[in-house]
């Protein structure tokens, strides 16, 4: 659990730099044996493609880091439940365990696609929930008050 909530931590700070940017904040790490191979945060907008999420951008990073596409040693850490396209890419990767913070409960992969994670992979949530939360609300708010 502490572990969780030190690479949690450093998922915020690439959430942060999302923010930062005008991106949707939302950020991802993967650590393999307690180092980190892959970081990202959303870049959508900064690369106008609507795959430039998080988890995709770390999952890249990660597997370049590691020489493979196969992640299967990996934890991936992200600030908000991925969504079923991300969720599609850490099945296919192998992932071995997802932490994320906070649930989406509008396009989040548990309501839309529980089963598209690799069958060995497990899931914990509500890390540093609050906190993921709260930046995804206040990006949304600051986004509909200059609306």
């Amino acid at each position: 659990m502490e572990n969780d909530i030190r690479y949690m931590q450093l998922a915020l700070e690439e959430a942060r730099k999302a923010f930062a940017m005008g991106e949707v904040p939302v950020g991802c790490v993967i650590v393999a044996q307690g180092q980190i191979v892959g970081r990202g945060h959303n870049l959508t907008e900064t690369l106008q493609d609507v795959t430039a999420h998080a988890e995709i951008q770390a999952i890249t990073a990660a597997a370049s880091t590691l020489g493979g596409k196969y992640l299967t040693q990996c934890t991936l850490y992200v600030t908000v439940e991925p969504c079923v396209m991300c969720a599609g890419a850490i099945g296919w990767a192998q992932i071995h365990r997802v932490v994320f913070g906070a649930t989406d409960e509008k396009r989040g992969f548990t309501v839309f696609a529980p089963q598209a994670l690799h069958p060995k992979c497990t899931v914990s949530s509500g890390i540093l929930e609050p906190e993921c939360r709260e930046l995804m609300q206040s990006f949304f708010a600051k986004k509909r008050t200059k609306s």
